[in-house]
């Protein structure tokens, strides 16, 4: 388990069977992440098969997000490459609890909202 630190926000790494979460030990302001503390944010690229499946589910579970391409905005990429570690990494998923998940699978999203 390895800590890094993020514009100034220490992040833990929770390693689990099939992807990289990320709970955040400081609670996420507007300014950290440009998100609301009510919406649901996905970091995500047309391309990538596990975005389109996080959004399956969240369709399929009337769980509202907002979707944000990093292909068409430079500030998300650059906050997704920093959440990261330095890689592109998608979906990734900031929860208004402060908590994120990169590249969950559905069960993973199942969990969260159990």
């Amino acid at each position: 388990m390895g800590i890094d630190q993020c514009q100034g926000l220490f992040l833990e790494a929770r390693p689990k069977t099939s992807s990289i979460n990320y709970f955040l030990t400081k609670e996420l302001s507007v300014s950290d992440t440009t998100t609301s503390n009510t919406t649901i944010k996905m970091y995500s690229t047309t391309w990538c098969g596990d975005c389109r499946m996080a959004k399956r589910w969240f369709d399929s579970h009337s769980i509202a997000y907002e979707d944000i391409n990093i292909e068409e905005d430079e500030q998300a990429a650059e906050f997704v490459v920093k959440v990261n570690g330095g890689k592109r990494t998608v979906p990734t998923i900031i929860f208004p609890d402060g908590s994120i998940l990169v590249e969950p699978s559905a069960r993973e999203l199942a969990a969260k909202f159990a």
